[in-house]
């Protein structure tokens, strides 16, 4: 199981990752700007700058430490999240351009949640076994038998 320090070290590689990103699109619009300095140079006017407009986009995560994780994220590159009235707790809004959540957030989340799932899963089947018992199988199927009558589902 990873310790503290590893989670931490992969969380800051991939947000480093994500920040220094050489992507064709950086690359782009990289060349755009150089094209517009040249055009200035040239006396030639600049053409129209295509903009991602903000939109607002509804999030609807599975879990507190995801809804916790995304929300830090967001804060973290200068959003504000919010929810309406009567939204669930494990749903957030957030304004922001379309291609920056494609391009930027939403991959960053994935990734870091992912990392975080993992660490979570391993840390929870640690302490599972430590502290309750050691067998880690799933529950056995038994074919043929009905279920009692007066058994009721519960869930978790």
């Amino acid at each position: 199981m990873p310790d503290d320090s590893q989670i931490r070290e992969k969380l800051v590689k991939i947000k480093a990752l994500f920040a220094g990103a050489t992507t064709s699109g950086e690359r782009q619009a990289a060349q755009a700007a150089i094209d517009r300095l040249q055009q200035r140079i040239d006396g030639l006017p600049a053409p129209e700058v295509v903009v991602d407009p903000p939109l607002e986009f509804r999030f609807s995560l599975t879990n507190p430490w995801s809804l916790r994780l995304f929300l830090a994220l967001c804060r973290s590159k200068g959003y504000r999240p919010y929810r309406h009235p009567r939204m669930r707790r494990t749903s957030v809004c957030v304004m922001i351009g379309k291609r920056t959540v494609n391009s930027d957030l939403w991959p960053e989340y994935l990734e870091m949640n992912k990392v975080l799932t993992e660490y979570l899963g391993e840390l929870a089947d640690h302490i599972i076994s430590d502290c309750i018992n050691p067998d880690r199988s799933d529950a056995e199927v038994v074919a043929g038998l009905p279920a009692p009558a007066s058994s009721s589902e519960m869930t978790g």
